[in-house]
């Protein structure tokens, strides 16, 4: 078997040409994190009673949640849709200063946080960006997301979602959250607007 020519710009990824439709006219991406961009692991540390900075978080003394593992994959994915002029959105249940310094760095700036009813806070975003649910696309994993993920024209799961999630996506990754998930869902918003090779050609100049 030949070995591939790293030196050609030509892209290896490709997409089903319905799927690809149903991305066309996509401009705004939604994102929940937990199980998305993070593998919906929750990491919390234990402060003893009367520790300065203890407080009480689910039921025990807690720092609060100060790890969460994220994929790099997934931050280029973002970084790359920005470039092509999409607008990646955050709409979390939670928030910690681990989860705003890393969404930061990846320039993201429309960002809702301890949000669990997630759909009017999709519609402010959409309102503010002068847009409308046909131009949205949306990522979630658990029964929170399908709110924004039922009014978006293309909905998107990872693979290890909730099943209820999963059954009505559009489209589900072969990669699981915090795994590259993100990144696959953002390749083909890529793909389908036109930006993936063009990008991708960047790397070669």
């Amino acid at each position: 078997m030949p070995f591939p020519d790293l030196a050609t710009t030509e892209p290896f990824l490709n997409f089903s040409p319905e799927l690809l439709l149903r991305c066309q006219g996509i401009k705004v991406a939604f994102f929940d994190v937990d199980g998305v961009l993070t593998d919906g692991g929750l990491y919390f540390s234990e402060y003893p009673d009367g520790h300065e900075h203890a407080r009480e978080v689910e039921g025990f003394r807690s720092s609060g949640e100060i790890i969460k593992r994220f994929n790099t994959l997934d931050g280029h994915g973002l970084k790359l849709l920005q470039k092509a002029g999409i607008t990646p959105v955050i709409i979390t249940g939670r928030d910690s200063s681990v989860l705003r310094g890393r969404l930061k760095a990846l320039g993201i700036q429309h960002c809702h946080f301890g949000t669990e009813d997630k759909r009017p806070a999709a519609e402010q975003t959409l309102k503010t960006l002068g847009l409308d649910w046909n131009t949205a696309a949306a990522m979630g994993d658990d029964w929170p997301d399908l709110p924004v993920m039922s009014c978006s024209a293309l909905s998107c799961a990872p693979a290890n979602a909730h099943l209820e999630v999963r059954s009505r996506a559009h489209h589900v990754t072969q990669a699981g959250g915090g795994e590259g998930a993100a990144r696959e869902f953002c390749d083909l918003l890529l793909v389908a607007g036109g930006h993936y090779a063009r990008l991708l050609r960047e790397y070669f100049a």
